[in-house]
């Protein structure tokens, strides 16, 4: 199993994830975006839509302003409506 390094995400937000039940980058990409959103969310009150932009983009295996236009909006949406 590949650690969550190998997705270009920083050490503390590694340190979250695995907070909340996600240790590796298969259990990130079984999980996704929105549901690990979910968690963190859950124990860190001040998570925002750009976390939730830099999982997806980190799952797409983009970077973060390489994000189409149109998934961010879908994001945000979604986000809008914790």
């Amino acid at each position: 199993m590949a650690d969550l390094k190998t997705l270009g995400l920083g050490k503390t937000m590694e340190k979250k994830l695995r907070s909340v039940g996600i240790a590796t980058a298969e259990q990130l990409r079984e999980t996704g975006s929105r549901e690990a959103v979910l968690r963190l969310k859950a124990r860190y009150p001040g998570t925002c839509v750009v976390i939730l932009y830099h999982l997806e983009s980190a799952l797409r295996g983009v970077a973060m302003g390489e994000l189409d236009p149109a998934v961010k909006g879908e994001l945000k949406g979604w986000f809008s409506q914790l």
